[in-house]
């Protein structure tokens, strides 16, 4: 008998590419009572809602993260959560960090805080590689998030376990779609550096894993998969460009440059931190600092005052917080990119 049976399930982000997935892997390989979808995308919904109508178990909810109590509402009755709601990209978050604040930090305490109110048996909070010595935004943003989720994990008895990982291809906003639609479009393909470097994962293959690290976690802790080696961007755009059955002269590598807070490299482990095995080869876990005596009471105290903060004092506050995150003091005022990054 699988752990998901009979269970009712909620995923918050549920629209989303890994939301997606993990319900479809869900509904096909285990039998749950209900999936809930929540989400802010109406109309991505309504796709999902006319793909999945055939199955009655699929409830959908529209909702934002930030709102407490539309989450409440809507874990009614909920066993597990899946949590994949998150401002994603980093362009986006590194020209609005408040945003990233208030879904990432902020969001993901509403989720823990409405599950525990509702008596959600276990709640699976999923991180990324970005969150190690992070270089922007982003990551210092979901580092303090899962710090947040291992500081309300002895206030319940409800088993709150974070899964890191990184890129999954395929996924909405990853560089495989964007590589596919210029090289239709007969290029450039544009590679921000000839150095760059990213972990990759398939998307059922990055569900089956977080669904078996969250169903072995028995709370507080943080699980790595095992993303295999690194894949030079550069080496899959020319890959792609050849399964296209073109070649270098048709099709042209741009080199863009660094995006700001980006890495040639990301980690799935901190420096300072250890991993121990598993029973699963591709899962370990990390030993990462915990948030000491009163983190949680000074966090919240800084995020009920950040309504008014600008851009630069939030990144102040997240260095505060998180002493490993590197990322820029401030960023140029280029009104382009920053409609352009806009949620």
């Amino acid at each position: 008998m699988s752990h998901l049976d009979d269970k009712v399930i909620l995923i918050t982000g549920g629209t989303g590419s890994f939301g997606q997935q993990f319900t479809d892997t869900t509904l096909k390989d285990h039998n749950p009572h209900a999936v809930r979808i929540f989400s802010r995308d109406e109309l991505k919904q309504h796709e999902m809602a006319q793909r999945l109508r055939h199955d009655s178990r699929v409830r959908f909810f529209i909702g934002d993260v930030r709102d407490k109590e539309r989450l409440y509402r809507a874990m009614k009755g909920v066993h597990i959560v899946v949590h994949a709601a998150a401002l994603k990209q980093v362009p986006a978050a590194e020209y609005n960090p408040l945003e990233a604040v208030k879904t990432n930090i902020m969001g993901g305490a509403n989720v823990i805080d409405a599950a525990i109110d509702n008596g959600v048996e276990k709640v699976i909070f999923l991180s990324t590689d970005k969150a190690v010595n992070p270089a922007n935004v982003m990551g210092a943003s979901k580092r303090l998030a899962e710090m947040v989720c291992q500081a309300l994990q002895p206030a319940s008895r409800m088993q709150s376990v974070v899964v890191r990982f990184g890129n999954v291809l395929g996924s909405t906003g990853s560089v495989v779609p964007r590589f596919r639609q210029q090289i239709a479009a007969g290029g450039p393909v544009t590679v921000t550096h000839p150095d760059m470097q990213r972990y990759f994962m398939s998307i059922p293959e990055a569900a089956q894993l977080v669904l078996q690290a969250g169903m072995m976690g028995k709370g507080g802790e943080i699980y790595v998969l095992d993303m295999g080696e690194p894949v030079r961007i550069v080496d899959l755009a020319r890959q792609m460009i050849r399964l296209s059955g073109l070649a270098e002269d048709d099709i042209r590598i741009e080199f863009t440059g660094l995006r700001p807070g980006e890495k040639l490299y990301e980690e799935l482990l901190a420096d300072a931190e250890r991993t121990l095995p598993t029973p699963h080869p591709k899962l370990r876990v990390a030993q990462a600092r915990l948030p000491q005596d009163g983190f949680l009471e000074a966090l919240l105290g800084w995020l009920e005052k950040t309504e008014s903060a600008d851009a630069a004092g939030v990144r102040a506050q997240l260095r505060r917080w998180v002493p490993e995150y590197t990322g820029p003091s401030d960023l140029p005022v280029d009104r382009e990119k920053v409609e352009q990054t806009r949620l």
